[in-house]
């Protein structure tokens, strides 16, 4: 099976239209199907920040539900998950947005957003294996030791990335390069964490290119390992991007 796999799309439903028209899906039914059996894979963080979560959401719903792409969550897909709950979640860091255009659906509508979007995550590995393991796509990454595990600590993980418990000035969370000392054969493709281009190290691949600050949508393409990316239509957030030494 070949895949394309596609980084943080947060809401931005016209950048994902035009990469996989770029990769070559036809969008005749209303959604995006390869001619030659290409499968997406959705990597998380589908929602918040952006112009329009609600749509790229029940696009991917309607792929994985018939078998045409794979989709595995981001932290704030677990958020959102919380959010339809009823849990106690914080409308902020993107929330309020995705929150916004489903208060203004009406009540019948809410309802099939709120189930599909349940469903779609339920049903979610936390991470993919694919390929007899030959690759592997979570959403900030995974240690190669935990390949297997599902347990708390792999999801903050898998969720968050390898997080120290400590915050940069601005509140973002500090992170360990874990990618930087990455041994392993099987690629492993995440996004979470914005950079200008997609940043290959070792065999590892953030696809994260930042469309929602301004950047790119970026797809991989598997097992090509060819990277394919669309401009953003969004305004450019300097200080959204990672820089790694």
């Amino acid at each position: 099976m070949r895949y394309d796999i596609i980084g943080d799309i947060h809401g931005c439903y016209e950048e994902f239209v035009q990469l996989t028209k770029k990769l070559a899906y036809s969008w005749e039914t209303g959604y995006p199907i390869h001619p030659a059996g290409r499968k997406l894979i959705f990597l998380g963080d589908l929602t918040d920040r952006g112009p329009l979560s609600i749509k790229v959401m029940e696009t991917a719903y309607t792929l994985v539900q018939n078998k045409l792409a794979l989709y595995t969550p981001g932290n704030h897909c677990d958020k959102l998950y919380r959010y339809f709950l009823g849990r106690n979640v914080q409308i902020k860091h993107g929330l309020e947005t995705t929150v916004a255009e489903f208060q203004a659906l009406d009540s019948a509508r809410q309802e099939v957003v709120s189930a599909q979007f349940k469903k779609l995550y339920e049903d979610a590995p936390l991470y993919i294996t694919a390929d007899n393991q030959k690759l592997i796509v979570a959403h900030a990454g995974i240690k190669r030791s935990y390949i297997g595990r599902t347990d708390k600590k792999v999801k903050t993980f898998v969720l968050y990335g390898d997080i120290t418990g400590e915050t940069h000035p601005d509140g973002r969370p500090i992170r360990r390069d874990w990618a930087k000392v990455d041994e392993g054969e099987s690629w492993i493709v995440y996004g979470h964490t914005p950079v200008k281009d997609p940043r290959f190290l070792n065999r590892t691949v953030n696809i994260d290119t930042g469309c929602v600050f301004g950047g790119k949508l970026s797809a991989f393409r598997y097992p090509e390992a060819e990277v394919v990316s669309v401009p953003s239509s969004m305004p450019y957030v300097e200080e959204k991007f990672q820089n790694f030494d």
